[in-house]
């Protein structure tokens, strides 16, 4: 957890002001006992009206500075807190930002969510106390028992017995809530992660009437969040009434042992308010010393959860040489290249593949559901790295290239076709933010978007919502495809992305990526043949293997896959005359 307390370093002077103030609140509050004690031992018995009026004053004085040293605390530990919070967040946003996507798999969304959210916001309000009750606990107690001392030094053995107890206490709740908390966590992880499922696939749910299902679900993740909660917080339930039960019987020995000494006339009624004013401080400092090894157990395991993000090695960086030339040709190679998504696994996710795309060339990837036609191209932009062999473009190792340089030149369009909440001209331009009208309508024109979007009533400025969800399949798949060859990238990459799109307009962006195009390689992935068959190599995959290559008419008379598959399309009556 002190890890992250450099987050502090640039608002020093705040948190070095917060625990000045609550000095002066502490001083103030240890002041106040002492008054009462004169109010009623040279007051009250001698009744003396004006000495009580002056002494009053002088207390309402004393609180009113303790309240601007408490309301002082307050603003500046706020402050401090506030953009520890806002620092630390924008940081793990900025880390996560840079995972690939083997960090993300590890994470995976829903906990990265809570972590940037509830965790973020237990360490800063762990923050805030420290800074308050932290300076304000100790002071109170050690001050408390100071005056308590001088008043009278037999009576305070009292705090002898009571405070060991109270310790005692402490200890067996921090031991056993720190398990529980963490698991807290994990539970909130749980109950976002099935929440986030729902939403998104909240059609699915509506479409196979599961609702039912779901419920069930989110009832047994809330459930155990509840569960554990009450096993967590139950430790603060059962202790502070023992906190409470010991403070009363420390007073109520102060009262008895204290009325002794007063009819035995070694001490004053004055005196024995005062004490117990100051028992009760030391005794509420102590709690209150317990309530922030509470939150400290509680924060630690958000710290923790937040220093394994912070702390996780990035697997795809820049190294400090990286070649910041621009790719010119946009010619793909890859050499003997296997990847494994772990390197527990037991088999490869791609094996030993290798291939030439020449600068312009379309190169198109077909196979099997689960071949790696996915998993290859991502290698292209460095999603992921090549466990073994090499991806290079225009000659040069990928892994040697300036990442910003090799993902600037490399439009990719995925299976999924992810838009952000805006207008469709900001998402279009999302990878070019400089772009003019006149280009995103170009490409809007190319991906065959530009009539649907002339059919909204604010054309360009119509805003789509979270994930497109106003929009059909093939009207996202074409924006995505727009917002990728809108900066005119020398590698482009199509996933699947006209599988939602009729042939006859899947056909039309084919004819105008051609022109609008020319001369960048294009990896083409389909499950049509339609789609692949005029590219100028096909490469067909199975388990993770290229297992043939070649052009459409040379497949169909060499490879049985190509075959296999072609038949399913269009028949083998089709394929023979082919």
């Amino acid at each position: 957890m002190l890890k992250l307390f450099r987050y502090l370093k640039p608002y020093w002077i705040f948190a070095l002001l917060a625990p000045l103030f609550m000095l002066i609140e502490v001083i103030m509050d240890l002041m106040q006992p002492k008054f009462l004690e004169k109010i009623i031992d040279e007051g009250i018995q001698r009744g003396d009206i004006s000495y009580i009026t002056r002494t009053g004053l002088i207390m309402v004085l004393i609180a009113l500075i303790g309240m601007v040293g408490g309301v002082g605390s307050t603003v500046f530990s706020s402050i401090a807190s506030r953009n520890f919070g806002f620092d630390l967040r924008n940081d793990l946003f900025r880390k996560v930002q840079a995972f690939s996507f083997k960090n993300i798999d590890k994470f995976k969304p829903a906990t990265l969510i809570t972590r940037l959210t509830n965790d973020v916001v237990q360490i800063q309000e762990l923050v805030m106390m420290l800074l308050r009750i932290v300076v304000r606990a100790p002071l109170l107690c050690i001050g408390g028992i100071i005056m308590a001392v001088m008043i009278n030094a037999r009576l305070a053995a009292i705090l002898l017995f009571a405070i060991p107890f109270l310790i005692a206490i402490f200890y067996i709740m921090v031991k056993k809530s720190l398990p529980l908390f963490s698991a807290v966590q994990s539970k909130i992880d749980r109950v976002n992660a099935v929440m986030r499922e729902n939403l998104l696939g909240v059609r699915v749910v509506k479409a196979f009437v599961r609702h039912e299902h779901e419920k069930t679900r989110f009832f047994n993740a809330n459930e155990e969040l509840m569960d554990i909660s009450l096993k967590a917080f139950g430790l603060i339930v059962f202790t502070m009434p023992l906190f409470m039960l010991i403070m009363n019987f420390s007073i109520v020995a102060v009262i008895w042992f204290g009325g002794l000494q007063v009819k035995a006339g070694t001490m004053q009624v004055g005196e024995i308010m005062a004490f117990i004013n100051y028992m009760t401080q030391i005794l509420f400092s102590l709690i209150m010393v317990g309530n922030i090894f509470l939150f400290i157990t509680r924060a630690s395991a958000s710290a923790k959860r937040i220093n394994e993000v912070l702390e996780t090695d990035i697997d795809i960086k820049d190294k400090a040489d990286a070649d910041r030339s621009p790719i010119v040709y946009g010619k793909v190679e890859f050499r003997n290249v296997t990847f494994y998504y772990d390197e527990n696994d037991s088999e490869p996710a791609i094996e030993d593949v290798s291939f030439v795309a020449n600068p312009g060339e379309t190169v198109a990837i077909i196979g099997t559901t689960g071949a790696g036609k996915s998993t290859l191209v991502s290698l292209i932009p460095r999603l992921y790295d090549a466990t073994k062999g090499d991806v290079l473009i225009d000659g040069k190792n990928v892994k040697d290239l300036d990442l910003k340089v090799l993902r600037e030149s490399i439009g990719i369009v995925l299976q999924e076709s992810l838009l952000f909440t805006g207008t469709v001209k900001e998402n279009i331009s999302w990878g070019k933010e400089d772009a003019s009208i006149e280009e995103i309508v170009e490409a809007a024109k190319a991906a065959q978007a530009h009539d649907f979007i002339m059919g909204f009533p604010d054309g360009y400025d119509t805003v789509i919502s979270e994930r497109g969800v106003n929009l059909s399949g093939g009207q996202k798949q074409r924006l995505s495809i727009a917002r990728a060859i809108l900066k005119r990238p020398k590698i482009l990459i199509l996933d699947d992305c006209t599988s939602a799109v009729d042939m006859a307009t899947e056909k039309k962006i084919q004819m105008a990526l051609r022109k609008y195009m020319k001369g960048t390689t294009t990896f083409v992935i389909a499950q049509r043949i339609s789609t692949v068959k005029d590219a100028d190599k096909i490469l067909v995959m199975d388990s993770g293997k290229i297992v043939a290559s070649g052009t459409h008419d040379e497949l169909l008379r060499t490879c049985s896959i190509y075959q296999e598959i072609y038949n399913s399309q269009f028949g083998e009556g089709e394929a023979q005359d082919a």
